[in-house]
Parts: structure tokens; C-alpha cells; sequence
């Protein structure tokens, strides 16, 4: 039981020790990782429909 209030207190000890992020910087964030989710999946896409057209020239 000491271990696990122990544990419990340096938990939140080393939480208080923790720089979160500003609102701005979860937002400018955000926007990067989703435009290039966006680039991402329409290059795949695009890729992906270029190759079944390739396919069906073929076959």
C-alpha cells in the first residue's frame, strides 16, 4: 500500500513539472498534422486510381 501512495504522490509531483502546450501551439498543431493527413490521402488516392486504370489497360 506504501508503494502505491508513493508511486501516486511522484506522479503527480512530475505532472506539476510538466510544460503543457499553449492553445496556439495545439492549434497550429493540429492544422499541420490534418492538411498533411489531407496531402497524404490524396496522393494515396491518387496513386491508388492510376494504378487501377493502369491495370485495366493492361488486363
Amino acid at each position: 500500500m506504501k508503494k502505491m501512495i508513493r508511486f501516486f504522490k511522484e506522479s503527480y509531483m512530475e505532472l506539476k513539472r510538466v510544460v503543457w502546450p499553449t492553445r496556439d501551439t495545439v492549434i497550429a498543431s493540429t492544422k499541420v498534422v490534418l492538411i498533411s493527413v489531407l496531402l497524404f490521402s490524396v496522393t494515396l488516392g491518387l496513386l491508388d486510381f492510376l494504378l487501377l486504370r493502369g491495370l485495366d489497360i493492361i488486363f
